[in-house]
């Protein structure tokens, strides 16, 4: 208990990160590569670990929030263009929750009910959740309280199927091993963008700020970034692995996500598709509340009126970025009769092309100084410069390949 309650930022950003676009996008990797793309992975937890690592450090150190920073050493117009940013992108990942829990409700609800009921179900979540936005005190403690518990969730399911499913270790070690993919790698880029999330390691500065720690927690900071993105790492590794051990070779493309839980379940009964949904059910919840939130209060930041999580207008951007988000699934969901998997790769994917903003943003926040040193040592501005010149090769791709 001890371990659990000295974690915190990290996890929460893991939380977020491993939404349903993570797993859906893991699950499509597995399905059309086998186990040969695990070193994929491997890259994006290790860019993951460092750029957290970072912005982890700058929360510790820095006086000011990132976008006090931005705004101070290169005016408010940069620092309200980077919030923004990241508003955007939130709002696209708000899209693919929304439309993830509709999936997830549909396997279990008759013909009749599959159109309206989805849609009530995502108007009195969205409502409640606004409810908690504005009438909470503190919104970063139970939302940590409640990341923990969904990300141990999540592993519970996956580890589940991975006992039933049994996939092989060896397979799946020589995965780490790179080699050239073959065929279309627009998958590829969507399990690189939903795993090294640039807006959600820049988030974790403040989350570092909203926990309390300072420079006498800075070696707290860099721990917590490890385990928290190891843990990320291995659950969407699990999930890659236990794709490719059953639907590799399957004939038939996975286009929504219930094609994914038929086909676990056709094999394993219906345990496993059931437990695969609640996996999917949990990946969305654990995103919900706080992709919101890193999207309204980085919009309120940039502005200059979102210190914390709990000033005005950082609870006005939060309800804003949930109800944008509504309306996206709304739309994808009525007008796909439940939402395609496929949307919500390319939403995840397209998020990447605002990496390269921040990947420079964080970058250029790793020069700033304290007590006339830089704040970050060597290694970790190399790792932000690393992560811009990866955000710059991944948008150009992406592009190429979402125009065909």
């Amino acid at each position: 208990m001890r371990f659990l309650r000295s974690l915190g930022p990290a996890i929460v950003v893991a939380a977020v990160v491993l939404g349903p676009g993570s797993i859906l996008t893991a699950s499509k990797t597995g399905a059309q590569y086998g186990y040969g793309m695990g070193w994929v992975l491997a890259v994006a937890v290790l860019l993951m670990i460092g750029t957290c690592a970072l912005s982890s450090r700058l929360g510790a150190l820095l006086p000011g929030t990132p976008c006090d920073e931005l705004a101070e050493g290169l005016g408010r117009p940069v620092a309200l263009f980077v919030g923004a940013i990241v508003f955007l992108i939130a709002a696209g990942f708000q899209t693919s929750n929304n439309l993830a829990v509709a999936k997830a409700l549909a396997p279990h609800l008759s013909e009749g009910q599959q159109g309206w009921v989805p849609v009530a179900a995502l108007l009195a979540l969205n409502a409640a959740l606004v409810a908690i936005v504005y009438r909470s005190r503190s919104l970063y403690r139970p939302v940590e309280i409640a990341m923990k518990g969904l990300v141990g969730l999540m592993i519970i399911a996956f580890v589940a199927n991975a006992i039933a499913v049994r996939p092989s270790l060896p397979k799946a070690l020589g995965g780490l091993v790179p080699k050239v993919p073959e065929g279309d790698v627009l998958v590829l880029l969507g399990l690189v963008a939903t795993t090294f999330s640039i807006a959600g390691a820049f988030y974790q500065a403040y989350l570092v700020r909203d926990k309390g720690w300072r420079l006498p927690e800075l070696e707290r900071t860099f721990f917590d970034s490890v385990v928290g993105m190891l843990v990320l790492g291995a659950v969407t590794f699990l999930i890659m692995i236990t794709s490719a051990a059953t639907l590799s070779g399957r004939q038939g493309e996975l286009a929504t996500v219930s094609d994914v839980a038929a086909q676990l379940d056709g094999l394993f009964g219906a345990w496993a598709g059931i437990v695969f949904t609640v996996g999917i059910f949990a990946g969305a919840l654990s995103s919900f509340l706080v992709n919101a939130m890193i999207g309204g209060r980085l919009l309120a930041d940039g502005i200059g009126k979102g210190g914390t999580s709990e000033a005005r207008w950082a609870r006005h951007g939060t309800a804003l970025a949930l109800l944008a988000g509504l309306a996206g699934g709304l739309v994808g969901h009525l007008q796909s009769g439940g939402g395609k998997l496929a949307p919500i790769v390319v939403a995840q994917a397209s998020t990447i092309l605002g990496g390269p903003a921040l990947a420079a943003a964080l970058l250029y926040l790793s020069t700033r100084k304290r007590d006339g040193a830089a704040v970050a040592p060597r290694w970790m501005t190399a790792t932000a410069a690393i992560a811009l010149l990866v955000s710059l090769g991944l948008a150009a791709r992406t592009l190429r390949s979402l125009l065909g």
